[in-house]
């Protein structure tokens, strides 16, 4: 059994992340702030049900608080910690920027603190897909470069891989870099696609669909996500021998550090998302079309090979099937009839 520190426990991952911890008997420990960037209840919701477990302890802080994180390292001794907690949105990102410089920079590095100097053995954080930016070769992979971001939100993604890196090379951190593929499933996001897309077809009111529904997404299954972070939690980074300076692979190092990709390896047109949707719930969607939006890509697909390879990750959900799991969660949720 681990102690494991999981941050953002109130958040949509991080929910499913400490439960399937604690379900195969691990102590977790969550903080989280709980803010009002979607509606704090079904925060609050998804900590109510992680309570039931005694093994669960919620703190409730900022990550910039550093204060009160270095006293939580302090007060326990962490075997893993998994850093989920986030200002998450691109769109959200273009007019609350600063936002997004004191969660996921300022609040990563002290996460980073507190695993170096607590001798932390493996730190498992959030990356995006949004780090790829305006690469178009497909699918992307993480030996490519990504240099190009084309939001803010991408920009501290990839910040937090090259601080994550410094960590690994200066004080001998292992650290697994997890780069996420428009996740989906039940307690989802409010501002996240599916979610808005039901609630609209539900209610009857128009859903906005960018780009005629031409955009392309590695939608990803959330129980697929936390599967493959469970058999990576105790896939401990260690240095690559065989990494070479003069061309050098960016996924991995001569230090502890390893970035992954986690997705489908299928991407799926938005248009035949909604279409999977309409049927699911039995009620077509009223469409309002939009222009692409700034920040925005026309196609995200994840090469998991490299994931496959360490630790024969292959998803398992169809997105037939999770679309099913989130209305039926939705319908419950929200008593629709």
């Amino acid at each position: 059994m681990h102690t494991i520190l999981v941050t953002g426990a109130a958040g949509f991952i991080g929910y499913h992340m400490a439960r399937r911890c604690l379900e195969v008997g691990h102590r977790v420990i969550g903080i989280d702030n709980v803010n009002t960037y979607y509606d704090p209840r079904i925060k609050e919701d998804r900590l109510r049900l992680l309570h039931a477990w005694d093994r669960f302890e919620f703190h409730r802080m900022s990550l910039e608080d550093r204060d009160a994180i270095s006293q939580l390292f302090r007060s326990h001794s962490f075997d893993r910690v998994v850093h989920l907690a986030a200002q998450a949105g691109v769109r959200y990102s273009l007019s609350n920027p600063f936002a997004y410089t004191q969660s996921n920079i300022e609040g990563t590095l002290t996460i980073l603190e507190g695993c170096r100097h607590h001798q932390v053995p493996h730190l498992m954080y959030a990356s995006s897909s949004s780090v790829y930016g305006l690469n178009t070769q497909q699918p992307f992979c993480t030996s490519d470069p990504v240099d190009h971001p084309v939001s803010l939100y991408a920009a501290t993604k990839k910040a937090n891989e090259l601080m994550a890196h410094c960590y690994s090379h200066l004080y001998q951190l292992p650290t697994t870099g997890l780069r996420f593929f428009t996740v989906y499933g039940p307690w989802g996001r409010p501002d996240m696609a599916l979610f808005k897309f039901t609630q609209g077809i539900f209610s009857g009111e128009p859903i906005e669909v960018y780009n005629g529904g031409r955009m392309k997404r590695d939608f990803t299954y959330v129980d697929d996500i936390v599967s493959a972070m469970m058999l990576l939690l105790d896939r401990i980074p260690t240095p690559d021998t065989n990494w070479d300076a003069g061309n050098p692979d960016p996924a991995t190092s001569s230090a502890p550090y390893r970035v992954y990709n986690i997705g489908n390896h299928q991407p799926t047109e938005l248009s035949t998302f909604i279409q999977v949707l309409e049927r699911t719930i039995g009620k077509p969607a009223i469409w309002k079309s939009m222009p692409m939006q700034p920040g925005d890509v026309l196609e995200t697909f994840a090469d998991v090979s490299a994931l496959h390879r360490e630790i024969g990750y292959s998803p398992t959900t169809s997105i037939e099937e999770g679309i099913a799991h989130f209305v039926a969660w939705y319908r419950d949720y929200f008593q629709v009839a």
